[in-house]
Formats: C-alpha cells, sequence, structure tokens
C-alpha cells in the first residue's frame, strides 16, 4: 500500500455494522491513528487485527497530524478512526486531512456509520434538506449567536447533546426556537435502541425530571417557508421602501429583484415601488 490516509467509518455501536473494505484497509495499512486506543483495541482485538496503533486525539491533532504526515510521505500508509462512526465529522480527523492535502498526500474515505445520519433517517422528519450542527458550542457570545441563526433555519437541524447537558440544551432550543418537532435519538444500532418523537416543550418537560442515560442525537424540524416570510413581513413595517429594496439587495438580488421582492411584501404593485422611489 502506497503512503496515504485511509478515513475509516467504524461501528457506532453495533460490530456487525463494518464494512469489508474498512476490515480489509485495517489488517493492511501500516499503522492506525486511533482518537483512543483503549476503545480501539476492543474493536481490533473482536476482529483479531494486529495492525499498530498510535493516538491522534483532540489534544494532540496539530503536532500529531504533522508527525502522521511525514510519515505518509516516507511511505507509511495511515487508517484513521474514530471512536465511533466516520473520522473527521465534528472530529479533529478534519485536522490530519487538512494538513495531507497541504502536503500533497493522497487521501480516500471509506464509507460506513455516522450517528447524524442514522438519526435523521429514524427521526420521521424531512430529510430531503438538512444541516448538522454537532455540539453547540460551549462559549456563551457564540452559542447565542448560532441559536440566533437556527431560530430562521427552515432544514432539519442535527445536534449533538451529552446526557449532563441535555436538558439544560432543550430549555434553551425552546426558548429560541419555539414549540418545534423534535425526535431524539440514542443507543443507535445497540440493543436498546430508541427513538422519542416528540416536541421541544414535552421533551423540556420529560427531561426536567427524567436523567437521561448516554450520547444523544436530536433532531429538529425547521421552520417553515410561510413562517419565515411571515416573519420577514413584520421586519419590513419598521423599514422604509428604500431600506427594504436596499436590503434585498445586499442578500445579492438585483434592483430590480429586489422591487419586485419589496413589492410582494408590503402587498402593493412593483410600479408604486418605482414611483415611491423615484419621488
Amino acid at each position: 500500500m502506497p503512503g496515504q490516509l485511509y478515513i475509516c467509518a467504524t461501528p457506532i455501536g453495533n460490530l456487525e455494522d463494518i464494512t469489508l473494505r474498512v476490515l480489509r484497509i485495517l489488517k493492511e495499512a501500516d499503522l492506525i491513528a486511533a482518537e483512543d486506543t483503549r476503545n480501539t483495541v476492543k474493536l481490533l482485538n473482536h476482529f483479531q487485527i494486529k495492525t499498530p496503533m498510535t493516538s491522534y486525539h483532540e489534544h494532540n491533532k496539530v503536532e500529531k497530524a504533522r508527525y502522521l504526515v511525514e510519515q505518509m510521505r516516507q511511505g507509511t500508509s495511515v487508517a484513521l478512526v474514530t471512536d465511533a462512526g466516520t473520522p473527521a465529522i465534528s472530529d479533529p480527523g478534519e485536522e490530519l486531512v487538512r494538513q495531507c492535502y497541504e502536503a500533497g498526500v493522497p487521501v480516500t474515505s471509506l464509507p460506513g456509520p455516522a450517528a447524524c445520519i442514522t438519526a435523521l433517517t429514524l427521526s420521521g422528519l424531512s430529510t430531503r434538506r438538512f444541516c448538522f450542527e454537532a455540539f453547540l458550542p460551549a462559549d456563551k457570545k457564540e452559542r447565542k449567536e448560532i441559536l440566533s441563526e437556527l431560530r430562521r433555519e427552515t432544514r432539519t437541524i442535527v445536534i449533538y447533546e451529552a446526557p449532563h447537558r441535555l436538558s439544560r440544551t432543550l430549555e434553551e432550543l425552546f426558548k429560541c426556537l419555539g414549540n418545534r418537532r423534535v425526535s431524539i435519538c440514542k443507543e443507535l444500532t445497540k440493543t436498546f435502541e430508541q427513538v422519542f418523537q416528540t416536541t421541544l416543550e414535552e421533551a423540556v418537560r420529560r427531561y426536567g425530571t427524567e436523567a437521561p442515560r448516554g450520547e444523544q442525537v436530536l433532531v429538529i424540524e425547521g421552520k417553515s417557508r410561510e413562517a419565515v416570510r411571515e416573519e420577514q413581513a413584520r421586519a419590513w413595517e419598521s423599514m422604509s421602501l428604500e431600506e427594504h429594496v436596499e436590503y434585498y439587495m445586499s442578500q445579492g438580488e438585483d434592483r430590480k429583484e429586489a422591487m419586485r421582492m419589496a413589492a410582494k411584501d408590503r402587498g402593493i404593485s412593483k410600479r408604486d415601488v418605482y414611483q415611491a422611489l423615484l419621488k
């Protein structure tokens, strides 16, 4: 095997979900870079894989990536794995991938399990368009900004959360997004897999008294376009007509289209907008 990086997706619960290709690469690679070697060794032992391992995690991702890239440039083949699921998805593996491309090291990804996709398909909510937020940021200012952005998100939203923070996060989501439908997924692919289809308001009540266990994946209904349009219509009440048109132009619309959109919001003709702006 030539020196390159293999992004290897591993099971998020059920070991039968590993692909034959991942098993082959894990056996044939010169080195396995694992987020937690103590966790990965259980997987390797189960499939009788003896490939050497090295740790690659959030706290050494930059320096260790430099070392691994140099090894690959010299011909070493490296299989990257995370604790569960697909590396580089809300994972330090993205840094290693970036450095590989900068150094001209080939990269390939072996598809497989990902908790966000598994939860989305189980949610019962729209899957055509979705956004993945992973874990909300811990920084209060950044967290507030992200939640504010999500308030108008029309796509289905996927968020990860730890059990000890679930109640607080649900309260914040309910306060910011309103009472949306939500599917709360846990123990994905395992024996006691559970999908709790509810609303944010009901979820806040439930987990205000019940202590959740295990990592949770929240799949939240996006805001309807009708609701967004109604909200925008109310916002224009505090704008002048000129500001209204300028707003749409700032979003990339040409002046003609911006005038048409402003006219539609206000329930008047485009000619009325044109005449008013001339004055």
